[in-house]
């Protein structure tokens, strides 16, 4: 995607010249991707731009939306592509560390894109390491906050780099959590994977077994979205 100073989609706008992450694939597919159906109270943590906390509202018309960011430019954009959204009503903006976060109630679902990075170089500019790193949020600090703020039969659901989502998975396991979705990304069927998002809960009651997927954005050889991909967005996509 090019990095404009804003992105249209067809229900909301996001503006983002003031955050180091733009809008993107990855997030875009994993904003439809998640499961929010049944969800009455949905969080985002580390909203960005706010994309993930408006595609929650889209998707999810009765859900109260709250998003989570510590940095003050992104914070701020975000409340303002809230404000300027459909939505604004039901998407409250909080400017802190998921540390600190303590919210009135608990949530049914947790969206989760993190600081890619537990161990590459960092880069010189701070608002893109605190972005792309887990400067501020190690894998520990997520799992103790997703049992923290999630309702026991609630579910979470998280983005990250291939490699980097194994390790979380081996991590989560290990505290009891049980993997109900994942789906692999890949650019074509040519590429190897380079993202993998993932969904989990404790209430082993609903778990019949782990259903995996794949998904690639662009058909081999080719700039065309495949169709599995166009008809993940196709809600989203002005062009779809």
């Amino acid at each position: 995607m090019p990095r404009n100073s804003f992105f249209q989609f067809k229900q909301f706008r996001i503006e983002q010249d003031r955050c180091a992450m733009k809008v993107c694939t990855d997030a875009c597919a994993f904003g439809a991707w998640a499961q929010l159906s049944d969800a009455k109270r949905i969080l985002d943590i580390g909203t960005g731009t706010g994309l993930l906390a408006l595609m929650a509202a889209q998707r999810n018309p009765v859900a109260t939306i709250d998003a989570v960011e510590i940095e003050e430019d992104a914070a701020r954009q975000a409340e303002g592509n809230f404000q300027a959204s459909p939505f604004s009503h039901r998407i409250h903006l909080f400017q802190t560390a998921i540390q600190d976060f303590v919210p009135t109630e608990r949530y049914d679902t947790i969206l989760v894109n993190p600081p890619f990075y537990q161990n590459d170089l960092r880069s010189p500019e701070p608002k893109t390491n605190q972005a792309h790193h887990a400067l501020s949020l190690t894998f520990d600090e997520l799992l103790f906050a997703v049992a923290r703020l999630l309702k026991i039969d609630g579910t979470w659901h998280i983005l990250l780099p291939l490699e980097e989502g194994k390790r979380l998975d081996f991590n989560a396991v290990g505290q009891g959590w049980i993997k109900q979705r994942e789906l692999t990304l890949y650019h074509s069927s040519e590429h190897l994977p380079f993202r993998l998002m993932q969904s989990f809960s404790k209430n082993g009651e609903r778990i019949e077994g782990l259903i995996s997927d794949s998904l690639a954005v662009y058909e081999a050889e080719s700039a065309s979205h495949t169709l599995a991909f166009r008809q993940l967005l196709r809600d989203f996509y002005l062009k779809f």
